[in-house]
């Protein structure tokens, strides 16, 4: 297999959607996993290429998020409830973003860090993206490694 890089959002009818789409992967998390860790041993496990994060929900007994500016990690220690988690999801990448309900019932977010440790459960779906494959490469300009979306296709071109 060779790989074509592509544009997000270029998917095309409904025919080729559903061929893209592949596994479902369901799991329980448990009491005392790092959130982040887990889902990364998962994307190991099931040789993922390209996921995404179809549902998350449960609860944490402290959590650890980066700010958008990508320099401050701040710690949440009290219970909170996962109300949203998403992102994409590989064996060699994952970038999740997670937004969490409070004791108090505010709500805080921001980028997944290791430090996140599962209360009682953690619900996770995964959603298998079959035909592509995440890659990375140094943005110059943010000085992150970004996501690259590669279609893989037959040595000869054909999809």
């Amino acid at each position: 297999m060779t790989y074509k890089a592509v544009m997000v959002g270029m998917l095309g009818d409904t025919e080729r959607i559903g061929m893209m789409l592949g596994r479902i992967i369901c799991k329980r998390l448990h009491r005392g996993e790092d959130l982040l860790l887990a889902i990364k041993k998962i994307a190991i496990e099931e040789k993922l290429e390209a996921a995404i994060v179809l549902s998350g929900v449960g609860c944490v007994l402290e959590a650890k998020v980066r700010d958008a500016r990508g320099v401050t990690i701040r710690m949440i220690p009290e219970h909170c409830e996962i109300v949203s988690l998403q992102g994409t999801v590989s064996a060699t990448r994952t970038h999740l973003h997670i937004a969490l309900a409070k004791e108090d019932l505010s709500t805080v977010g921001g980028h997944l860090v290791e430090g996140c440790i599962i209360n009682t459960t953690c619900e996770l779906v995964l959603q298998e993206l079959k035909g592509y494959t995440y890659g990375v490469r140094l943005d110059e300009e943010t000085g992150y490694d970004e996501i690259i979306f590669r279609e893989k296709t037959d040595d000869d071109g054909s999809k």
